[in-house]
């Protein structure tokens, strides 16, 4: 079953840049940086993935503190957007979106427009080279200035030439949830760009229940839904699509365990589902190994995964045309496996 998930057609809505270098891309940026590492991956491992006794979000959140110093450079944005997107292609993903946050790369001068080109060369890049559609998607922290985050999201948005597909909100869910952010959250609505947001990672149903009312329709986690068929029925009636993210879920304790997860509530009653990793490396993790926890703990089948991945490109922010092209592509891939 695993090669045959390594085989499928895949794409990816809920990836974020930062959390997901290769320990050979880390080790570039850091020599590119001049920032010493550990010689042995294990020891690597420790520094930029989850530790073990993670508590919650905010435990999990302060893994990435170390990566920052790496991508303050226009090269090391542009190596790190092209190193996530090879990943992913080698895994057969077709279409991808990697969410990073300017704001998080801009420490020794760089402006949000100068972060967002990098991370654009580097996806067309990785286009060029693998085939895989790859798009920016560009992140506010919800914990930051809202002015900071809407001079950002202004200047990128009045930029000539971008292609970025959309932005989004993370970090500290916890302690700003949606209704504190709505007047930001408006704005954003209100650009040149969809969005998608992060709700429901805190153990906070409250958060998706803002997020649907303030017309959200893709949001990330949506971890505590679980065991609320109203929020869950209200979910589904708005059309709403879920970004699920199992490891990730598990690791910060958003979900206590497998039973708490949210998965099969949301299937049984017709919900817009996709899988996801989240972060890849600080997770350690990839979407083969997310599909094989889905097989393995829910008997997902390669049926289902079609259709998630459907789903997923027809909630993507992908053009129209793309979204036809890789419909048809995905289908094709199907029928190969059939």
């Amino acid at each position: 079953m695993k090669n045959i998930l390594h085989d499928l057609a895949k794409t990816e809505l809920h990836c974020h840049l930062d959390g997901s270098l290769s320990f050979e891309a880390i080790r570039e940026l850091a020599r590119m940086a001049d920032i010493a590492l550990p010689e042995s991956d294990s020891e690597l491992a420790k520094l930029v993935t989850v530790p073990e006794n993670s508590e919650s979000l905010l435990d999990y959140l302060k893994t990435f503190d170390f990566i920052r110093p790496l991508l303050q450079t226009t090269e090391a944005l542009r190596l790190a957007a092209y190193d996530v997107a090879k990943q992913a292609a080698a895994e057969n993903v077709i279409y991808i979106e990697i969410r990073f946050a300017p704001e998080l790369s801009m420490d020794k001068g760089l402006t949000a427009v100068q972060t967002v080109e990098a991370v654009e060369e580097g996806l067309r890049q990785a286009q060029a080279d693998f085939g895989i559609v790859a798009k920016a998607l560009i992140c506010g922290m919800r914990q930051s200035s809202q002015q900071l985050t809407k001079d950002i999201f202004k200047q990128i948005s009045a930029a000539e030439g971008l292609d970025y597909a959309g932005f989004d909100f993370a970090g500290n869910e916890h302690d700003f949830p949606p209704a504190d952010i709505a007047e930001l959250i408006r704005y954003t609505q209100n650009l040149d760009r969809p969005m998608t947001f992060h709700a429901g990672e805190c153990g906070c149903p409250s958060h998706i229940a803002q997020s649907i009312a303030l017309g959200l329709k893709r949001l990330g986690h949506v971890t505590a839904i679980h065991d609320h068929p109203e929020l869950i029925a209200d979910f589904v009636k708005n059309e709403v699509t879920a970004e699920l993210c199992l490891t990730s879920n598990l690791q910060t304790k958003a979900a206590k365990s497998l039973a708490d997860f949210p998965y099969q509530e949301l299937y049984k009653a017709g919900a817009k589902i996709t899988i996801n990793t989240d972060n890849r490396t600080v997770s350690n993790t990839n979407l083969t190994k997310e599909y094989q926890l889905f097989a393995d703990y829910f008997r997902t089948s390669l049926a289902d995964f079609y259709r998630f991945n459907q789903i997923a490109i027809e909630a993507s922010f992908a053009s129209e045309i793309e979204k036809s092209e890789l419909l048809s592509a995905l289908a094709a891939a199907y029928q190969e496996i059939d």
